[in-house]
């Protein structure tokens, strides 16, 4: 197993404060746990840690921590680290010390080598339901990552974490029955209905309308309009047609109801 180094030294002060004054200054806030000892405040070169980090490439790695005094070494790895999700800054970083001869307790990245079947021949599709697994081992046995071949995976299948290929000084901790991998169906395909446009020429069924007729007989003349529009309550009658006599507009003026009968004309 790669060891990698880091530089810490010794931080005065904690609260928000005294980090936002080490931010500033280009470092980092840090804390180290440990089993045997308390748990130490420190502070790391931002340039120097986002190098590292380039380098461990998101993998599993032990690290061994430089302080000044008397060029003391401690063996860790990263157990969390905290970043501003505007910035993208590191705001804290947590290390974990450990013992060359004990077992440690850590989450390790799940990397899949292979082409699944199942994507490859029946279009589905790949997903990693867990994307680290929790192991312990010896700091001298830790893996960079947990491989997983996923080339006979097929559609509808899983690789669990008990059918994981043996690591030599590893144990699994999750459960054996948690899926890591599984090849999914494909997305169904949607049918979007369409209408058919008319075909020209085509003879309508018996009893069917055609568009245009139905759209016609939808919609009075204008002349029908009027003639079929009753006359409002109070309204005057219309006036006669040009070269219609007078009498013959008031002969075919219905009469009022209750209204008396008019006089006859006097002679």
């Amino acid at each position: 197993m790669k060891k990698y180094q880091l530089n810490v030294v010794p931080r005065e002060g904690t609260g928000r404060s005294a980090s936002r004054r080490l931010r500033k200054a280009e470092k980092i806030p840090a804390i180290l746990y440990g089993k045997h000892t308390k748990p130490e405040t420190l502070a790391v070169a931002a340039p120097e840690f986002t190098k590292l980090l380039k380098e461990i490439a998101g993998g599993a790695a032990l690290i061994e921590l430089k302080r000044d005094q008397a060029n003391a070494v401690a063996l860790s790895f990263l157990q969390e680290v905290q970043r501003d999700p505007m910035t993208d800054r590191y705001l804290h970083v947590d290390l974990q010390e450990v013992k060359e001869n004990e077992k440690m307790v850590i989450n390790v990245t799940v990397h899949t080598t292979g082409e699944s079947t199942g994507v490859k021949n029946e279009g589905g599709i790949l997903d990693v339901a867990s994307h680290k697994l929790r192991i312990r081992c010896l700091p001298k046995d830790l893996p960079t990552f947990i491989e997983v071949d996923v080339t006979n995976l097929a559609v509808g299948d899983a690789i669990h974490v008990g059918e994981l290929k043996p690591i030599a000084g590893v144990e699994f901790l999750d459960d054996k029955n948690q899926a890591v991998v599984l090849c999914s169906e494909p997305p169904a395909e949607e049918v979007v209905a369409t209408v058919a446009a008319p075909v020209e020429g085509a003879v309508p069924a018996e009893g069917a309308v055609p568009a245009e007729g139905a759209a016609a007989a939808a919609t009075p003349a204008t002349g029908d309009a009027k003639a079929a529009a009753p006359a409002a309550p109070g309204s005057k009658p219309a006036a006669p047609a040009a070269g219609a006599k007078p009498g013959d507009a008031k002969a075919a003026a219905p009469a009022a109801a209750g209204a008396k009968p008019a006089a006859p004309a006097k002679k």
